[in-house]
């Protein structure tokens, strides 16, 4: 068994839901991302990538028909290069690298490029198709932008609650109140923009042109910088009228991807550079469907437990901000300083492009541990109906390994 390491990593700006990146197809997107990781290391020959694996949630627009295929012809890599499309819904791009490490691991396989897309502005609407021609009442057409859709109604009710309530009742079993949400969610925005300002974003996002004009979008579009938890405490909810779940406490719908380049360290010189981070556990889990928001504190646990590691070594975590109660209710379960939770904001700030986030995770997890030297990082997140992963980092960006 060989070792699996992180070389490259980049990703696009995140847009808003309809914002800055709305005229901008997933595949174009992730064609962006493709391309900025492959610039980091320009000794590589694309030729020598033995496989690319992508997640993407949707697959039901622009984005289908495989769409990693689609970003590695239309980033121009030879037509050699095969790809495989892979969706486990908000963990997609996570579960991308993860299956990429076990084929490095088990050689199947040297280097692979890895990654993810997602542009719910662009989410299509979707029509039944009926098991017999000619419907004689009305169709109505789904939004395939986020949630359930086309409910399967043997699925038991309390299954298929929307995502948001299903993290109300999160925030009704742990007792976490609002108040908490919010200041969760205003160090978000105020940590993201700080990181922008320092320039640590700056060698993990690569510019997208949105068209031809040659208009640029350089950051994340959804950071508001100044953010107090008492402005935020001013938004209704949205979920219940008594609810704690508002759209300054969950995560945006977003666009935007991102892409992690793996590779075995007997590849280090086709590609031209020494490893950033060594893939050294990994955990998946799941609970019941409307749970998901918890699941996780055990992903983690389990990702630890692979890397012969406890929580008193790690020293940065990067936990998806799908909503602020579910990331509380996750930091509050672990024994971590939660300080080192999203130290460079998170989901909340900069956006939540279903398929793209794992692969953001990863790679701001590896740029916060070379940038601090520490060893030890967690990059997890929560997965709609019930289910999370988790993988550990080991830093070696100083040559150690």
């Amino acid at each position: 068994m060989s070792d699996s390491y992180l070389y490259a990593a980049a990703r696009t700006p995140f847009g808003k839901f309809s914002g800055a990146l709305a005229e901008v197809r997933p595949d174009d997107l992730a064609a962006v991302a493709v391309t900025g990781a492959l610039a980091k290391t320009p000794a590589l020959d694309p030729a020598e990538i033995g496989d690319v694996v992508w997640g993407n949630a949707n697959g039901a627009g622009e984005d289908n028909r495989n769409v990693g295929r689609m970003a590695v012809l239309l980033a121009g890599l030879p037509t050699s290069v095969p790809a495989t499309t892979v969706n486990r819904l908000c963990g997609s791009s996570l579960d991308a690298a993860i299956i990429a490490s076990r084929a490095i691991e088990t050689g199947d396989v040297d280097i692979v490029l890895t990654g993810g897309v997602e542009s719910m502005t662009r989410a299509p609407w979707v029509l039944p198709k009926p098991s017999r021609a000619f419907p004689a009442a009305d169709v109505t057409a789904v939004s395939t932008t986020l949630g359930w859709r086309l409910v399967n109604q043997r699925m038991p009710k309390e299954w298929t609650v929307s995502l948001g309530e299903a993290n109300e009742q999160l925030g009704d079993r742990f007792s976490i109140a609002r108040e908490r949400q919010d200041a969760f969610a205003a160090r978000s925005h105020n940590l993201a923009d700080d990181a922008w300002n320092a320039g640590f974003y700056d060698d993990l996002v690569v510019p997208v042109v949105t068209d031809r004009k040659g208009t640029t979008v350089t950051r994340d579009e959804g950071i508001r910088p100044g953010s107090t938890a008492e402005k935020l405490a001013g938004l209704k909810p949205v979920f219940r009228p008594d609810g704690v779940i508002t759209a300054g406490n969950a995560s945006p719908l977003s666009d935007g991807a991102s892409a992690v380049l793996l590779g075995s360290g007997e590849a280090a010189a086709r590609i031209g550079t020494d490893p950033v981070a060594r893939i050294a556990g990994r955990g998946v889990s799941a609970l019941d469907p409307q749970m998901f928001g918890y699941a996780p504190v055990e992903a983690a646990n389990r990702a630890l437990k692979g890397a012969g590691i406890t929580w008193s070594d790690v020293a940065a975590v990067e936990l998806n901000e799908a909503f602020a109660v579910q990331s509380l209710a996750c930091v509050d379960a672990w024994d971590v300083d939660p300080e080192i939770v999203n130290a460079k904001g998170g989901a909340i700030a900069l956006g939540h492009p279903l398929g793209a986030s794992g692969g953001r995770l990863l790679g701001t997890l590896a740029h916060r541990l070379k940038e601090s030297g520490q060893r030890w990082g967690v990059a997890a997140i929560c997965i709609g109906v019930g289910q999370a992963l988790a993988v550990v980092l080991e830093n070696v960006s100083g040559g150690n390994r």
